[in-house]
């Protein structure tokens, strides 16, 4: 296949402002938004913040230890005659339920923007930029930006290293030799304040007292910056290649006025939490090229080229941009946050409900050392998954929901009543041990495999009457709009469960170990998945779904497609999902819904349904020009829907486990769709 064709045509352009597709350049752990400028030179134009973010950069407002999970108000809730809290509410001690929710944050770690001076000696403004031509050029990873100010034409590429957390930027232009284009770097505070989710977004660029910024070392070609706040710190690099004065401008503010009669300047800005390093923009930019080469060389790759359908030449561009930004976005040694790297979504935390939809198509696509790259946080977190389990009276490991780097719990609504990210790491893993079968592998995830399956047996309750395990209550199902103490056997939870134990079961057989024997009990007895009037309730307490409660998430039918559904009668499924696709409100709908819907019909040999879904006319299931998932104003990058689709492409092409070996089963087979592919493997 010719690979740099299919990434080519699809590379995004810009031609204009464009307030909801900023681009970003990045490698994973690291990733710098910029604005038409190719810096972020005007993020007044944007709906949402022009993010400079790494995997390392987190913040306590006011220090580590102002709060801990002790000081939450904690609601009891009864489970099966047992009191159980759970941190829902603020009650009386709302100051620590908000600092709980906000701490540990991600940090914006800084503006590296252009100042245009107008012939007047005015600040050039927005309006003034013209003749914009953006190209994200995803072969290279580089981002190439064209533009005039007052007639005077402005060429910037900027670059992000692969292994350093530094952005190198080229820029040429006569405004350079007149003076007249100056690059500064401006800090914000790195509190997080607002307990609206919305203005949350917003990094705050006021109370200067609540952070230092120090020149700790200057020269004619270079700069390092020492920042600081409460216990945290990092530092910045910033190199030039031309003589030039800085400047402070302001309390955390420094300005590069360059000397330069050729017209051109370069510079680097490197980031570290002590010592960044930076690199001549040349070099940055070759490790780039050769970077992303090697990412679109490696792994798999999928060609709709050939086909009549009109819609396959979107669903190429999708699942080419949505390769690329999950590679940037989410592939660090961390679960990442909705939004990757460009802005802080909830609170700047990580929900790790989301990670299967971040990352289970890295080895589906041959390329699972991504996946990899965070796959080990759970091993350095058990700690505090058992502390979690244990306070509740379970037994193992229980995953929390809504964290940060450190993996506590924090309070919420939602989060602390969520069990569907439980069996995750176990899904997980199992993906990693496909892509390398070695006693390796098994050895590596024993632990979160083997102890988050003793929670799960834990928390199952046995229903003596009906000779079943129940799930619940309390929990709140993927679909969030159930109460805590209202909600038992949701279908995709008790076939998750079922399903993540049986690959503890065998991850013990495959190790020659004893498996917990409650692991075979429990899978083998969970309860029947509730329905009426041939379809599938949301759980066994809501006989009402696809009346009042036919908006957020259908998660019922990720018993059967996203799983095997070992216990789902696949009638029963095929009328839920037509029933979904008819009465469901998918305005509530989110971006890894249609590629959730779309897995099921595949899996109950609906092609043409599942192409439908895949590509629903839906605000949700929007793809802006950068490629991004959109959901709604402020949430304009939504990873988990870009991820969704290429597990869903991945499954539709490549076929699972189990199916009937036909060619590329999730699409139709009328002649419309013409689906060459190379290297993608079949779903469990």
């Amino acid at each position: 296949m010719d690979r740099r064709k299919i990434v080519d045509r699809h590379q995004p352009e810009l031609t204009k402002w464009d307030p909801l597709s900023p681009f970003s350049v990045g490698n994973g752990e690291f990733a710098f938004t910029a604005d038409v400028t190719g810096l972020q030179s005007f993020p007044g134009q944007y709906e949402v913040p022009l993010g400079t973010q790494a995997g390392w950069g987190w913040h306590y407002t006011g220090g580590k230890g102002r709060f801990t999970e002790r000081d939450a108000a904690y609601q009891t809730f009864d489970t099966y005659g047992r009191p159980v809290g759970y941190p829902m509410k603020p009650g009386d001690k709302a100051e620590a339920y908000h600092w709980l929710r906000q701490n540990p944050h991600r940090l914006q770690l800084g503006r590296i923007a252009f100042r245009f001076l107008l012939e007047s000696g005015a600040e050039a403004e927005a309006a003034d930029i013209t003749r914009i031509r953006q190209r994200l050029d995803l072969w290279r990873g580089l981002l190439i930006s064209e533009f005039a100010v007052e007639g005077i034409p402005v060429r910037v590429t900027t670059a992000c290293h692969p292994t350093l957390d530094t952005i190198g930027v080229r820029a040429e232009s006569e405004l350079i030799a007149q003076g007249r284009l100056q690059v500064f770097v401006r800090f914000p505070s790195p509190d997080m304040t607002n307990t609206a989710w919305a203005k949350s977004v917003f990094p705050d660029w006021e109370h200067d007292d609540r952070h230092r910024t120090e020149l700790r070392e200057t020269g004619s070609r270079h700069a390092i910056l020492d920042r600081s706040m409460d216990e945290d710190s990092y530092a910045v690099n910033w190199s030039w290649n031309t003589d030039g004065g800085l400047e402070q401008t302001g309390a955390h503010e420094f300005t590069l006025h360059p000397k330069s009669q050729d017209r051109l300047l370069e510079c680097s800005v490197g980031f570290a939490p002590r010592d960044p390093q930076t690199a001549a923009f040349d070099e940055i930019a070759a490790a780039s090229a050769d970077h992303w080469e090697a990412f679109w060389l490696s792994g798999a790759a999928i060609d709709f080229s050939g086909s009549s359908d009109p819609r396959a030449y979107e669903l190429e561009r999708r699942v080419v941009l949505s390769q690329f930004l999950c590679a940037l976005h989410s592939a660090g040694t961390m679960p990442p946050q909705e939004t990757g790297l460009m802005y802080n979504s909830w609170f700047g935390k990580s929900h790790l409900e989301m990670h299967w939809w971040h990352g289970a198509h890295f080895p589906l696509w041959g390329r699972e050392e991504k996946l990899l790259r965070s796959m080990d946080w759970y091993t350095e977190i058990l700690p505090v998954a058992r502390d979690l389990a244990s306070s509740q009276g379970y037994e193992g490991a229980r995953w929390p929901k809504m964290v940060g780097f450190d993996g506590k719990p924090c309070p919420s609504p939602v989060a602390p009543g969520l069990i569907w990210q439980q069996p995750h790491p176990m899904a997980l893993a199992e993906l990693c041990y496909q892509a390398d079968p070695s006693t390796a592998t098994l050895e590596r995830f024993r632990d979160v495999v083997f102890e988050g399956a003793d929670f799960m047996v834990s928390f199952a309750h046995w229903n003596e009457e009906k000779r079943v395990y129940d799930l619940g209550p309390p929990l709140i199902p993927a679909q969030e709009c159930h109460p805590l103490d209202g909600s038992k056997n949701p279908p995709y939870e008790l076939e998750y469960w079922k399903y993540g134990l049986d690959i503890a079961v065998r991850w013990a057989e495959r190790l020659q170990t004893e498996p917990n024997p409650r692991w075979a009990e429990v899978a083998a007895a969970m309860a029947p998945s509730p329905q009426a009037d041939g379809v599938y309730l949301a759980h066994e307490l809501c006989p009402d779904t696809f009346a009042a409660k036919n908006h957020d998430h259908p998660s019922m039918l990720g018993a059967l497609g996203i799983l095997p559904g070992a216990a789902i009668d696949r009638g029963v499924m095929l009328n839920t999902l037509l029933k979904v696709k008819e009465v469901w409100r998918w305005g509530s709908a989110w971006g890894w819904d249609f590629p959730m819907c779309a897995m099921t019909a595949a899996r109950l040999g609906e092609p043409d349904l599942a192409v439908d879904f895949l590509l629903m006319d839906a605000a949700k299931n929007t793809y802006l020009t950068n490629g991004h998932n959109y959901q709604r104003p402020g949430l304009s990058a939504y990873l988990p829907g870009n991820g969704g689709l290429l597990t869903a492409v991945a499954m539709m092409a490549a076929g699972w486990e189990g199916g009937d070996g036909k060619a590329n089963p999730g699409f139709p087979q009328d002649g419309s769709w013409s689906v060459n592919w190379e290297g993608l493997k079949p779903w469990l």
